[in-house]
């Protein structure tokens, strides 16, 4: 019988890549994921959840659940395994493409695309879409995610950035994470906004009795930050810019919403109206990032990527702008 040590070793000698923390005295009674992802590791927080899963994550040299609470002196390593063969099939899907080099891609994502596959969502998203363009991706991130360092909801348009290798994958992660990265939204909201900038800054997790929606009705609130400044007024609604610190799932539609100016077009927080505001018909939220400003991984030079609204944006403008 193969003993727990050796075991280690030989995972630590298949996989290559490991890490190893202690844990202190501030980091005892922290769950063993909320602390992992504390950490510059490169790595999503779902990723991690099934290193955890599938015992890659040992602490004192045992297998534990994420619900494990450190203790004082705690070691932890975490087993990464190399990028595994992709299940998820390339496809001949057009990409609007702003900028590639050898590290990274950004691209204009269309309202209605996926990101990456999940639950009902195997084909057709973006991640299918890069493995056919880009040829020498590689699976870092997890094999339904390879390249994916941030996300756009499914009917939010604009600029999105991916990883081609793993060192540009840890390096954009690492920004990510450490908030450096500037992101500008635009958004065309319900009603006319009387400030003319402020700064949303409202706890947010997911919704005690909705599981799909974000809130800050929440068991595990998390610090989000949105700041805005009106571009455009019209008779009942207003064209914000909009600039996130951190960047929570739903945050700018969940802060919008309960600044009592839900974004056009959201249904699911602003209600049904959304759609068909002042009779005009609007297909989807409005909500569009339109900049995207990061350190490229391999030059260490600051680039921002920008992408136009689209259509759908541009026309709803024009007839509220023509009211």
């Amino acid at each position: 019988m193969i003993r727990t040590e050796e075991k280690i070793s030989l995972a630590i000698n298949k996989f290559m890549r490991f890490q190893k923390f202690m844990a202190s005295e501030k980091d005892a009674h922290q769950r063993i994921d909320h602390f992992l992802v504390k950490q510059e590791i490169g790595i999503s927080r779902t990723y991690l959840q099934k290193l955890i899963k599938d015992s890659h994550v040992l602490v004192n040299n045992k297998s534990v659940k994420s619900n494990y609470r450190l203790r004082l002196n705690d070691e932890i390593v975490v087993i990464v395994p190399p990028p595994t063969e992709l299940e998820v099939l390339p496809e001949n899907i057009p990409l609007d493409i702003i900028y590639e080099d050898s590290a990274i891609i950004v691209i204009n994502k269309p309202a209605g695309m996926v990101v990456h596959p999940a639950a009902g969502n195997y084909s057709g998203t973006i991640v299918n879409a890069l493995l056919y363009h880009c040829k020498d991706l590689t699976g870092i991130g997890g094999k339904e995610r390879p390249g994916i360092v941030h996300r756009l909801d499914k009917d939010t348009s604009g600029v999105l950035i991916a990883a081609k290798n793993d060192q540009s994958q840890q390096h954009l992660s690492h920004q990510f994470k450490k908030r450096t990265v500037e992101k500008r939204y635009i958004a065309l909201v319900a009603g006319v906004v009387k400030k003319e900038s402020g700064t949303i800054e409202i706890p947010i997790g997911r919704d005690i009795k909705d599981r799909k929606k974000i809130s800050p009705t929440t068991k595990r609130a998390r610090t989000a930050v949105t700041h805005f400044k009106v571009v455009e007024r019209f008779k009942n609604a207003s064209l914000l810019e909009i600039k996130i610190e951190t960047g929570r799932t739903h945050q700018i539609r969940v802060h919008l919403s309960y600044f009592k100016h839900p974004i056009l077009g959201d249904v699911q927080y602003g209600g049904k109206g959304m759609r068909n505001w002042n009779n005009i018909n609007i297909p989807r939220q409005m909500l569009h990032a339109e900049r995207l400003g990061i350190i490229h991984p391999v030059t260490e030079k600051f680039m921002e990527f920008k992408a136009e609204a689209p259509g759908d944006m541009k026309r709803a403008l024009s007839v509220l702008s023509a009211h």
